[in-house]
């Protein structure tokens, strides 16, 4: 299957999700991400907001915030992302491709180790992903390559292998649920 049609094949899978699927799927991960060793060994967490029918990390991320952790999600700014931290979810807007954003453009987050939980649409045991097209976090990560990796998703996104590009970065850790 190329890469648009395993695109449009899990957008499908997601959207025919209940919201009961998804809060208890994103629980179970939750569950998993805090006890993983990335997690544990993170003084700070490059997580995302959710959109549409992804993981749903806001509450993992108000872990990181309760567990002593200091927190960044992203926002894109032309064709580069960064990371801002974060410690108020509720200051949040809609950006690129209506993805949530923090408000503003500070204070830009700047740890070279933190760890990185990666969206996508599909991953396989090796780390390998398809992400939404975009090519931002591929291009953050060459940029910025110590930062470890860790994915979060639904069990119907792990595939046996994925065929990638030279240019895409493969992710440390894929937890599913």
């Amino acid at each position: 299957m190329d890469k648009a049609a395993l695109r449009k094949s899990i957008r499908e899978r997601k959207r025919a999700m209940t919201p009961e699927e998804i809060e208890e799927k994103s629980r179970l991960l939750g569950e998993k991400l805090a006890a993983s060793e990335l997690y544990r060994q993170a003084k700070t967490v490059y997580g995302y907001l959710p959109y549409n029918q992804e993981v749903r990390t806001v509450p993992m991320l108000e872990r990181a915030l309760r567990d002593g952790k200091r927190v960044a999600v992203p926002k894109v700014f032309g064709e580069e992302m960064k990371f801002l931290y974060l410690t108020d979810f509720s200051r949040v807007e809609r950006g690129y491709a209506g993805i949530p954003e923090p408000l503003g453009d500070e204070p830009v987050a700047e740890d070279p180790t933190a760890l990185v939980l990666m969206p996508g649409l599909a991953f396989d045991p090796a780390g390998h992903r398809i992400g939404y097209g975009g090519g931002f976090y591929d291009r953050f990560l060459a940029m910025e390559p110590l930062h470890p990796t860790l994915a979060l998703c639904y069990d119907f996104q792990m595939f046996p292998a994925l065929e990638t590009e030279e240019f895409d970065i493969p992710v440390d850790v894929v937890l599913w649920a």
